[in-house]
């Protein structure tokens, strides 16, 4: 593959909204003497883009949020020599798109209708339908297939005929219907104003505690009740995220649009977010089936190319599933979300073992990796199964739980799935040298660095945003909106002045390349990585007993360019 000359200097990670509300804000404050050159690319969130859920990962469109990004910012990103990194969404699309709108509008006359999977349409002749509408798989058929959430992964969608229509939809999902008032039903019922307030109240008072139309009891009104739910299943409204259907033409003509637009934009990294649930074969895994996913990867990658675009398609799988070795022996770069738990063990347990493993694996194997500590995501744990064992993984958990974090488990299971949702610097127990360790440590692992912007401010725990969000609302703990004000205050802190100082080290030395010749040694306890490139050499040597830490910098002479 192509890598488009794609440099491994650290890359920020931020919302548009993150620093001060807009991008434009997160642009003057990296014009700011104290980040000027601290970063050459920018991993801006999907929320940048037109989106409704899950804080942008649910896309209407990946036209600009208006009210928090424009060309004016891109532009000046550019100017500044910082380059994008940017998401799209493979799998899926809002209910709120225009290609999902056709449908609903248009039924079996639009031309969109299988641009999302026909629930029916994908298993006709592999099950049994139900009185609900929908088929129920053979159940040999999805003994492998992994769902999300409880049930079968369908959103019933109502035609103008009337007909319900089952439709993939592997992520989140929800029905709403409109509160009615006296008008509505005397118009609808041909009712007076006292009994037509009386079957509103009823129906609204349902609809508030999730009853569902056609369960509403409708007492002395039941005669209408017909009516009542035709109306109301006439007029409810969606959100969701929808599968799209990767057989359509339709679908691939949006895929290279897509991808157009993400280079007009600046991007030179794509991050395929959801891309293992795309393929989908009757009686395969509907998560990595293979050899479709290569299949699909390989056509993506067609289209990127073209648009000078370098791929990196987001997984999480165990270590000892090798997923990560597997994309990176087919040209991809990969995420190395091992890092961030492996940091903290070996932070919290004074041993640098198993860091200098990984990082000769990735040296041995010529692995192009995207590293990270903290993300708007939790810490992953999943990741870390065969190279930690349970007891150390479950030790993990309780420190940083210990800590304020929050546990994310899948179907309630930990086996499954967890990863633990706190900031970076609170589960190192808001410790300043840890987390200068912690930083060190990743800029001298190779691999091009994404660094979380509240571990760059050392954000602490956001116990109160979770408490706003509600039910699920785990994430929030680590994402943060901070003010240009708190910024400001932030950046007279020691923790956040060194580590920018280790970023624009990181960024601008000539020691550091893809092309680096890097060797790790482990001398009674202490770490030393050492980068070499056209004569430069930057080397760190970490204490983790001591928590102690010194970087130098030497030129083609051997003189000491930098010393931290």
């Amino acid at each position: 593959m192509k890598e488009n000359n794609i440099s491994n200097a650290p890359m920020l990670n931020a919302y548009p909204d993150s620093m001060g509300g807009t991008l434009g804000d997160i642009v003057n404050v990296l014009k700011k003497t104290e980040f000027a050159g601290a970063f050459s690319s920018f991993y801006i969130l999907p929320s940048l883009f037109n989106t409704d859920l899950d804080r942008g990962f649910s896309v209407i469109s990946y036209d600009l949020n208006e009210r928090m990004a424009s060309t004016k910012d891109l532009d000046a990103l550019t100017e500044m020599g910082v380059d994008l990194k940017l998401d799209f969404i493979l799998n899926h699309a809002s209910v709120l798109s225009e290609q999902f709108q056709d449908i609903i509008k248009n039924g079996e006359a639009s031309i969109y209708k299988d641009f999302f999977i026909n629930w029916n349409k994908f298993w006709e002749g592999h099950g049994e339908m139900s009185a609900d509408g929908y088929i129920v798989p053979d159940a040999d058929l999805i003994k492998d297939m992994f769902f999300r959430k409880v049930g079968l992964p369908i959103l019933m969608v109502r035609f103008p005929s009337g007909e319900s229509v089952p439709y993939w939809n592997t992520f989140y999902q929800a029905i709403k219907y409109p509160k009615v008032d006296a008008q509505d039903m005397m118009k609808l019922l041909k009712l007076q104003y006292y009994a037509a307030n009386e079957v509103a109240v009823c129906i609204n008072n349902a609809i508030e505690v999730g009853i569902k139309p056609d369960q509403i009891e409708l007492g002395d009104y039941s005669k209408h009740k017909s009516a009542i739910v035709a109306y109301l299943e006439s007029q409810r409204k969606y959100l969701g995220q929808m599968d799209l259907n990767i057989k359509s033409p339709l679908v691939w003509s949006f895929y290279e649009h897509v991808l157009k637009t993400l280079a007009s934009y600046g991007a030179k990294i794509v991050r395929l977010d959801a891309f293992a649930y795309a393929p989908k074969t009757p009686g395969e895994r509907n998560f990595l089936n293979e050899p479709d996913t290569w299949e699909l990867l390989e056509n993506v990658r067609n289209f990127a190319d073209k648009y000078h675009l370098s791929l990196l398609p987001e997984i999480h799988a165990s270590y000892a599933e090798k997923q990560y070795e597997k994309i990176a022996s087919n040209g991809y770069m990969t995420y190395d979300f091992f890092l961030p738990g492996l940091i903290i063990d070996a932070i919290e347990g004074g041993n640098g073992d198993l860091l200098k493993a990984w990082a000769d694996e990735i040296i041995e194997k010529k692995m192009r990796v995207v590293n990270m500590l903290g993300c708007h995501d939790g810490i992953p744990l999943l990741d870390l199964k065969g190279m930690l064992s349970e007891e150390r993984i479950e030790a993990l958990i309780e420190t940083i739980v210990g800590r304020g974090g929050m546990v994310k488990n899948l179907h309630g299971q930990k086996n499954i799935y967890y990863q633990v949702n706190a900031t970076y610097y609170s589960a190192l127990d808001e410790n300043d040298e840890k987390m200068l360790m912690a930083r060190a440590l990743q800029l001298f692992m190779p691999g091009k660095p994404q660094v979380w912007y509240l571990d760059v401010f050392a954000g602490v725990n956001d116990v109160e945003a979770v408490k706003r969000a509600g039910a699920d609302g785990h994430k929030e703990i680590n994402r943060t909106n901070l003010s240009l004000a708190q910024i400001e205050k932030a950046l007279k802190k020691p923790v956040v002045q060194k580590q920018l100082e280790m970023l624009k080290f990181r960024s601008n030395f000539p020691a550091f390349s893809f092309d680096s010749k890097i060797t790790i040694t482990n001398n009674e306890g202490i770490l030393i990585f050492k980068w070499e490139n056209e004569g430069y050499v930057a080397e760190l040597s970490a204490c983790l007993t001591e928590m102690t830490y010194s970087i130098i910098g030497r030129n083609l002479l051997g003189e000491v360019m930098y010393k931290l």
